[in-house]
């Protein structure tokens, strides 16, 4: 009996939340130092990681604060590094941030 792709078995380490491309605010500094600050869509998120998509590449092992609910006065931070970064066939870049354990 051959195992068919619905049997497969998990192999993801942690729980991962769909976020529906919601909006969150990164911020990074480019290769001259200079801070720069973007909106960009959540794709998912899991204790280890958060995918997200945006309209530039971000360079591998850049360190990026990524704040949820910028606006709000309870907002939350979190840090990560850039694991992955690939452009989709829509020409958008698909960017796997690791992060950073407290």
């Amino acid at each position: 009996m051959t195992e068919s792709r619905n049997d497969q078995i998990e192999r993801r380490q942690f729980f991962r939340l769909d976020m529906e491309k919601e909006i969150v605010d990164i911020f990074l500094q480019d290769e001259n130092g200079q801070s720069n600050q973007k909106k960009i869509a959540c794709l998912n998120f899991s204790q280890a990681a958060l995918k997200l998509e945006c309209d530039q590449d971000l360079p591998l092992q850049t360190t990026v604060k990524i704040v949820f609910h910028a606006k709000e006065a309870k907002s939350q931070n979190m840090f990560g590094q850039v694991l992955r970064c690939s452009q989709k066939d829509h020409g958008w870049f698909e960017i796997v941030l690791m992060l950073a354990r407290n």
